[in-house]
């Protein structure tokens, strides 16, 4: 799976390593070391004119463009989409025929679901809920304590963005609705990697610049794209411990990035 990831990378940077073209006017883009589902973040779509890449802001956590309701809607249930069904399920196969997109970032975190790797010492419950859902409370330096599992982020040995399969959906109210239109977006994840494989069995899908093109912008139904929600090859990623706090949507900052 994928719950959190992170972003160093500015809009100017996106732009530059995505080959973005005109940036919307106004479009502001701060760092984020700790990104959650429910929260806006920006995504690289294909103009439906021109084949463009735009950059946009989207809300992660996919909404159905048919549900009724989107407050009622729970998005935690739809911040990944797993590959292997992406064709089965309704919720996913519209958006992956028709509307893909690239999610950049600069490394992604995952929590250790298997014993084969050492732990290191604990933190209170209190601090890591894993969508923030248990407040902690505040602190000037948080320390760790007893509780909480290690966690550890997977980027590029370069330390260079890079971009995760996502798919997308545009949700518009229904005549007489007063809920503004609502544009969300979903992670394809996929088996994990030999590098990924000790600490969880799956993996967000990670794109190579060589088929950004053909995410984005092939539709043809016949050959969808399936070959490319595989595993991302083990010797092109680095593994390293992240800071234990990050369990907190509230701790945020480049220390989120560092082993506590």
């Amino acid at each position: 799976m994928c719950g959190r990831y992170y972003r160093r990378s500015d809009k100017q940077r996106i732009a530059e390593a995505f080959k973005v073209g005109k940036l919307p006017p106004g479009f502001e883009l701060t760092p984020d070391y700790n990104i959650a589902p429910s929260t806006y973040q920006p995504i690289i779509r294909a103009d439906a004119e021109t084949g463009e890449r735009v950059l946009v802001q989207m809300r992660w956590g996919l909404i159905p463009a048919k549900i009724a309701d989107p407050d009622s809607f729970k998005i935690y249930t739809t911040s990944n989409a797993r590959a292997e069904s992406i064709l089965d399920k309704p919720i996913w196969k519209g958006p992956f025929q028709h509307s893909r997109c690239l999610i950049p970032v600069d490394g992604f975190y995952e929590w250790l679901q298997r014993p084969s790797l050492p732990q290191p010492p604990p933190i209170d419950p209190g601090e890591h809920g894993l969508f923030g859902d248990i407040p902690a409370p505040p602190k000037k330096s948080p320390k760790p304590k007893a509780g909480s599992r290690p966690v550890y982020k997977f980027e590029m040995p370069d330390g260079e963005p890079y971009a995760l399969a996502g798919i997308f959906s545009e949700w518009r109210p229904r005549r007489g609705d007063l809920h503004p239109p609502l544009d969300t977006f979903s992670i394809v994840t996929t088996e994990a990697n030999e590098l990924m494989e000790p600490i969880h069995n799956r993996m967000p899908v990670i794109l190579h610049s060589r088929d950004f093109d053909r995410w984005l912008n092939d539709y043809d139904e016949s050959r969808p794209p399936l070959d490319l929600l595989r595993p991302f090859e083990s010797d092109k990623m680095r593994m390293t411990p992240a800071n234990r706090l990050v369990g907190n949507v509230r701790n945020n900052g480049p220390e989120m990035l560092n082993s506590a």
